[in-house]
């Protein structure tokens, strides 16, 4: 089925495709925010410790539930659940896992300065972050932290999200968190445009779309909640004749053959391997064969974990461990708090294989079950390794994995160390890659991969619950400049 596109189809998206452009910024260039973001790093006072459980203030192992919860039976608690699937070769297994059943806002302000769309982004530290200080979204709040059952103040901006007119919403969607840590969790992700001049205080700064791609291929610069909300950014469609002009005209700016396919597949509807009605059978036939039961089980008496003093930890010292935390930094809505938090055992790898199918670049997309997903499969990068050692997989255990980790340099579009959610993992970093293939790549995928065109993906990113985190960090990081 063949659609005809209209120039006009890209207006109301214009202006994200306007910024994603524009790697000059009314304020800050590129290479300023490296140093203001060490100037907020070294402003803040920081205080991070590992504490034993008995010590953390406000939070206990409730006995009758087997868990470990607030005082307040607020914010998120640490639940044991046992796993049974018939997906592939684990038919059970027992795990914590983050219960925060709380939708909270992931949210960007956005202005018109110079006629080009920058975004309100906020210096933020969270106690798990690798180098502490990152650029995160404008607001970025639970439930629980902007009604305030902390007790400190509210987080700044909130009113504008809260007041936000559906004129002013440019970007609103629930999407999900890690589906092997977090129990269904997902959040608001939103994007409200204003018109009048606002109060910018001195830990936020505007940079437009390309200003904060850019940042991206620097190591954990760019926060997980940044990375969610601008993967889900339309840039719509439009002829073939468009983009090649698009592409035409950006010839000047020194952009590469990689870019520019990105672009083509990002705004062609056509000329893809599947439609979106064969990608949707695709996922619907899978989800109608594998099962996901989940029960709960205490902490204590979960099968091949070990509840000591100061963590809760695999037997075979493996997966993650659940740690407590003991935080002060100076100029957070609270300054001075306890809570626990999920440390991996390694650092994880994620990466998408790409490939020009007659003419346009597609994705090969894994469709993934993991334990806390919402709808038992999410789709998911070609490549996924987070809760094993990458470095010590067997060779041809996961698909792709071999191949990405000996591509040759110049097949490597993205390479950076990627910081995961600093408000509940401590110290999660993984290794995010984008490779071009050519030929060596079959067209032929394993049975629970399909390809996808750019265009697909961002069109699965309307709705919820279909490109789980991992994918759309990736996707992020997707530059048309």
């Amino acid at each position: 089925m063949t659609h005809q596109s209209h120039p006009l189809q890209l207006q109301p998206f214009f202006p994200f495709l306007k910024s994603a452009f524009s790697s000059t910024g009314a304020f800050l260039q590129t290479e300023e925010v490296m140093n203001w973001l060490k100037e907020q790093n070294e402003s803040v006072k920081l205080r991070i410790e590992k504490i034993p459980f008995a010590n953390l203030s406000q939070w206990g192992y409730e006995q009758s539930e087997g868990r470990i919860r607030h005082a307040s039976g607020k914010f998120f608690s640490i639940d044991g659940i046992r796993v049974k699937t018939n997906w592939w070769n684990v038919p059970e297994w027992d795990q914590p896992i983050i219960n925060q059943p709380e939708i909270g806002y992931l949210g960007f302000i956005v202005k018109e300065f110079n006629g080009v769309l920058h975004f309100l982004m906020q210096a933020k530290i969270e106690p798990g972050n690798v180098n502490y200080v990152q650029l995160s979204p404008t607001l970025q709040a639970t439930r629980s932290n902007y009604t305030q059952v902390h007790k400190g103040k509210k987080p700044l901006y909130l009113e504008y999200f809260q007041q936000a007119s559906p004129e002013q919403i440019l970007l609103d969607q629930l999407q999900s968190e890690q589906g092997a840590r977090f129990l269904r969790k997902r959040n608001r992700n939103i994007i409200i445009k204003v018109a009048d001049d606002i109060e910018v205080y001195e830990n936020f700064v505007w940079l437009t779309l390309a200003q904060i791609k850019e940042l991206m291929r620097h190591s954990n610069l760019v926060n997980m909640d940044t990375r969610t909300v601008i993967s889900g950014i339309p840039f719509g469609q439009v002829s073939a004749q468009v983009i090649d002009f698009f592409n035409f005209l950006g010839n000047g700016q020194k952009r590469t053959v990689t870019e520019k396919a990105f672009l083509k597949s990002a705004l062609s509807q056509n000329e893809a391997v599947h439609s979106i009605e064969n990608i949707i059978t695709f996922l619907t036939q899978l989800k109608s064969v594998f099962d996901l039961d989940l029960q709960n089980v205490d902490l204590k008496q979960m099968n091949g974990w070990v509840f000591s003093d100061e963590s809760i930890h695999h037997e075979t010292g493996k997966y993650f461990r659940v740690i407590a935390v003991d935080v002060e930094i100076g100029n957070r809505e609270v300054v001075h708090w306890a809570q626990p938090m999920v440390e991996p055992a390694q650092e994880g790898f994620c990466a998408f294989v790409c490939k020009e199918i007659d003419g346009l670049l597609h994705f090969a997309v894994q469709a993934k079950l993991e334990c806390g997903n919402h709808d038992i499969i999410e789709f998911a990068p070609t490549v996924q390794c987070l809760t094993g050692n990458y470095r010590q997989t067997k060779e041809g255990a996961l698909p792709f994995l071999d191949y990405v980790l000996n591509v040759l340099e110049e097949q490597v579009y993205f390479d950076a160390l990627q910081s995961e959610e600093g408000g509940r993992f401590f110290r999660e970093q993984n290794r995010n890659m984008i490779v071009i293939a050519g030929d060596e790549i079959s067209d032929e995928l394993p049975t629970n991969y399909i390809w996808m065109t750019l265009n697909q993906l961002y069109t699965f990113l309307k709705f919820n619950n279909y490109l789980n985190i991992q994918a759309r960090s990736l996707i992020a990081a997707i530059s048309f400049v």
